[in-house]
């Protein structure tokens, strides 16, 4: 039985090991390195292999920064305020969300707008006003994340443990399909890692002046001749694909279309790139509640990839930092999980309020696997200790097999024997 208010739980197969933090010392360590490095290794090199990140990767990077990341919590508004919160109260609750947060906030607010302006209140305008400018001050905020984060005397030390996490999942060998990373963040530490590592992204933009989202998906992709031949094009190596599920700071509305704007990492939230009216941006806020939300443009292709992406056979979903809030993604990873051969990862710092044990006590136990907790859900611990190596790593690579055919495969295998 799953111990869910333990401080660590780790759930391989029918294996299960929950601990608490003062049993972690080097051999605890050593012990669970074996176990889950290996998994993850073989889940890593699965045919169709996707990484969903939510919240919790800003909260963990910025905290390895010694920054405050811009949270979801709650707001309250000057009209209607009680019944704004009660109404998001209640909708988050029914929708199995538990607390709400400030997506709730916004949610119920916009649909009080709707109504109040097909009444032809004259409430409308004042509540619309301060809409507004708490979406500004919001967007603004996680910028002003951003910007502290880009000045933090760590920022080098936690971009570099991002961009390890990033690099094991990434670095899966070309002959195989390209990791799909989806992220619900509408930050941009994720596009910041990947840049400084050299990870090459595809995604629905297209253009360097001005990238516009391109509505129909082609399959493009990266490849090179090797030397010496010619007509036989080869996978570039280190290449992902990447999508926003519920958008971005620096992406906004332009003639019916979406452009990216010209907003650099650590910019001053103060400036005058972002535009004045956050309806110009189409950063919108899709939860649990409202499905419909995603129907629009150009959320509909967004979530189109991600259903695309994973309701596969031998499809794998590694979650970090997500904890389970969003029903309309929810729904995706349940379908994926109808299919026998595919496999959910759940890597979290916490239970998220009891969302994950609740989604993990609907499915089949065998589909999933567990690494929650203070000490193996941290961030820096997984980098250090448990995320496999790169895959592409070819000195490695020709390090074993020159042992081996040296017949000191025994050595390989235990390199703490002396033989």
């Amino acid at each position: 039985m799953i111990d869910w208010n333990s401080n660590n739980i780790l759930k391989i197969n029918n294996d299960i090991d929950c601990f608490s933090n003062e049993s972690v010392d080097e051999s605890k360590i050593d012990d669970l390195r074996k176990k889950i490095e290996p998994w993850l290794t073989a889940i890593f090199q699965s045919e169709h292999f996707s990484l969903l990140i939510g919240a919790g990767l800003p909260i963990g990077l910025t905290f390895l920064a010694g920054v405050k990341a811009q949270g979801m919590d709650r707001i309250e508004f000057e009209n209607y305020k009680d019944k704004i919160k009660d109404w998001a109260d209640k909708t988050a609750k029914n929708f199995g969300r538990g607390n709400a947060n400030i997506e709730d906030d916004f949610r119920s607010a916009i649909e009080l707008l709707q109504g109040l302006k097909i009444q032809g209140n004259t409430d409308a305008e004042k509540l619309e006003n301060e809409i507004n400018a708490q979406l500004d001050k919001f967007i603004r905020n996680i910028i002003k994340t951003e910007n502290e984060f880009s000045k933090s005397a760590k920022y080098q030390e936690a971009l570099n443990v991002l961009k390890s996490f990033l690099i094991s999942f990434s670095s899966r060998t070309a002959t195989r399909e390209r990791t799909n990373i989806f992220t619900t963040n509408y930050d941009r530490f994720i596009e910041l890692a990947l840049d400084n590592a050299g990870i090459l992204t595809i995604d629905r933009f297209v253009g360097k002046i001005k990238p516009i989202f391109r509505t129909t998906k082609l399959e493009l992709d990266y490849h090179y001749n090797p030397p010496g031949i010619r007509g036989e094009p080869r996978y570039v190596e280190g290449v992902i694909k990447y999508t926003k599920l519920h958008g971005s700071v620096d992406w906004k509305f332009d003639k019916n279309s979406i452009t990216k704007l010209p907003l650099e990492f650590g910019v001053d939230e103060t400036t005058n790139l972002i535009p004045s009216s956050p309806k110009e941006f189409s950063v919108i806020y899709p939860n649990s509640s409202k499905g419909i939300d995603t129907a629009y443009f150009p959320y509909s292709e967004l979530f189109r990839d991600f259903s695309n992406g994973v309701c596969r056979p031998n499809s794998v979903v590694v979650t970090y930092g997500y904890g389970f809030g969003d029903t309309h993604i929810n729904r995706v990873i349940e379908d994926m999980l109808t299919l026998p051969s595919t496999h959910l990862v759940i890597i979290s710092f916490d239970t998220a309020s009891g969302r994950i044990m609740n989604f993990y006590e609907r499915m089949n136990p065998a589909q999933v696997t567990l690494i929650i907790g203070n000490h193996i859900g941290s961030l820096q611990n997984l980098v250090d200790n448990y995320l496999p190596k790169a895959a592409i790593d070819r000195i490695q690579e020709r390090l074993v097999r020159t042992l081996e055919k040296r017949g000191v495969t025994e050595q390989v295998n235990n390199p703490d024997t002396n033989e």
